[in-house]
């Protein structure tokens, strides 16, 4: 295989850079077929997007009918940007503070369980009233427990039960079977708080 350097070879292009720039011409054809057929292309595309929304919009008019007296188009163009509303942005942040329930819980669940532990504490620790129309009152558990060492709880008549058949057999249960709920570990970790607050103002 001759090469460049030998006799017989092909010798290589040479190229004038004493102009410091190129000095063939620019293939306008091409540049002008480029930009001819990126024009069709977006006349094209432009025609076929018209054309398929032209497609929804009639099967949409069919599906929904023509407009009646109680239907109409509005241009929502012509009405511009609303003014703000300083009334209507009171109104708006009230309703998100106070937003009906369900809420969404922010906090797992946790304060919700330690308010409804405080609501029941309320009710077991302090006197109220159950019914003040017909006299009742809520006493204290620890008072209740009192009273009813002193006086025992009322007994039960006797239920008479048939005999169990062949095969069945008594449940038993083993009491107690609570003693009443304990305070979570977030109830604990904020009477913790709460105490050492205490113990600091009470140091000061």
């Amino acid at each position: 295989m001759p090469s460049h350097n030998e006799p017989g070879g092909h010798e290589p292009e040479k190229v004038d850079a004493s102009a410091g720039y190129e000095r063939s011409d620019t293939n306008v054809t091409g540049v002008a077929v480029f930009l001819i057929a990126l024009l069709i292309f977006v006349a094209v595309t432009g025609l076929l997007c018209y054309g398929i929304g032209k497609v929804f919009n009639a099967y949409l008019n069919k599906q929904d009918g023509p407009n009646g007296k109680w239907t109409k188009t509005a241009d929502v163009r012509q009405l511009g940007n609303m003014p703000s509303n300083p009334e209507l942005q009171n109104k708006i942040a009230v309703l998100t503070q106070n937003f009906p329930t369900p809420r969404v819980q922010a906090d797992d669940g946790n304060q919700d369980v330690a308010n409804l532990h405080a609501r029941e504490s309320l009710l077991l620790d302090h006197y109220s009233w159950a019914d003040r129309q017909s006299g009742k009152v809520r006493i204290p558990i620890e008072r209740a427990m009192e009273l009813i060492a002193q006086r025992g709880l009322p007994v039960a008549p006797s239920v008479q039960t048939a005999a169990p058949m062949t095969g069945d057999s008594t449940s038993a249960v083993t009491l107690p079977l609570t003693n009443g709920f304990a305070p979570t570990a977030y109830e604990q970790a904020q009477a913790a708080q709460l105490e050492a607050l205490k113990k600091q103002e009470a140091a000061k």
